[in-house]
């Protein structure tokens, strides 16, 4: 039976794979905080632009392009936080050679989807993104070499039962999906 992983979570839970992160969350923009050590954590983030939250997007940009700087020189993967600005983050990706790049909570189209995809993006899915029936289409497209799963910030999400309904709608069995996500933690993370 293979290790489960919860890519990105606010509650990491003993016998469950997850990285351990850092970063300003773009919410936390106007803070003006400096970013935190990123030296010993395995991915930076969360990170990324949010077009809902109300905080000024220039300053989200700033903090954003400051941890890809960091991302990029210390050779680590980050975490995307991104909302309603799908095409400024791949902008601004592109102007980065980052390591790894996960889009979490994907809720975005198919389109974007395999935009991301094709730069060998991951696309991560908790709950929260199984709600729409459009990113249940996503997850069925999504490659599973393209794959995490997430419990974000429920500190009672079932990380067993995602994987299994996960599994369901890729028409694949668990132990698989878990192997495959297994694989593609190893990829990120460079273990």
């Amino acid at each position: 039976m293979q290790m489960l992983v919860d890519i990105h979570t606010h509650h990491p839970r003993p016998g469950v794979l997850s990285p351990t992160m850092a970063g300003i969350h773009p919410w936390d923009a106007e803070s003006h905080a400096p970013l935190p050590d990123l030296t010993t954590c395995d991915i930076i983030g969360e990170t990324g632009l949010d077009g809902a939250c109300g905080v000024d997007l220039g300053l989200q940009e700033q903090l954003f392009r400051e941890h890809l700087r960091a991302a990029e020189a210390l050779k680590k993967p980050v975490v995307l936080h991104v909302v309603r600005c799908f095409e400024r983050v791949m902008q601004i990706l592109a102007d980065y050679a980052l390591c790894g790049v996960v889009f979490h909570g994907f809720i975005g189209s198919l389109e974007q989807a395999a935009r991301a995809i094709s730069k060998g993006y991951y696309l991560s899915y908790g709950y929260r993104s199984l709600r729409s029936k459009r990113t249940l289409e996503v997850l069925k497209s999504t490659p599973l070499d393209s794959l995490f799963v997430e419990s974000d910030d429920d500190p009672n999400a079932d990380l067993e039962r995602l994987y299994s309904v996960v599994a369901e709608i890729k028409r694949i069995g668990i132990e698989e999906l878990k192997t495959e996500i297994l694989k593609n933690y190893k990829q990120l993370i460079n273990r």
